[in-house]
């Protein structure tokens, strides 16, 4: 098992939620992947899923007993960051804190595309 040491912190309602969500995966190394990428209202969107061992080069963070799986790239991206989870009426989910300014600026204000004129014709 490949492990990684992690300069991220997790919070409890984040905590709470992956315990939550573990409790349904199997197999012989069960846990938790998480995939971070560029994008979303706060510079970096979540992607997750539950595993039942480790893919490819995958590692493990060792949480609090928990095993939350990432690739390098997420790894990365995660590095000095907090996960929280939140559940409000416009987001339910987990969503990653950076410090410093987003490279990503969300308002009320952001512009709706009709969904029709995303269909083809």
């Amino acid at each position: 098992m490949k492990t990684a040491e992690m300069n991220t912190r997790l919070t409890l309602a984040a905590e709470a939620f992956i315990r939550r969500m573990v409790r349904f995966a199997a197999g012989p190394m069960p846990g938790f992947k998480l995939k971070v990428s560029p994008g979303g209202c706060s510079g970096l969107a979540t992607e997750f899923d539950l595993a039942g061992e480790l893919q490819g080069n995958d590692l493990v963070w060792e949480h609090q007993g928990l095993r939350i799986f990432l690739d390098p790239e997420s790894r990365e991206l995660l590095e000095g960051a907090t996960v929280d989870f939140t559940e409000s009426f416009t987001h339910t989910g987990l969503v990653v804190k950076t410090q410093g300014p987003s490279s990503v600026a969300c308002s009320s204000s952001s512009q709706l595309i009709p969904l029709q004129s995303l269909m083809r014709r």
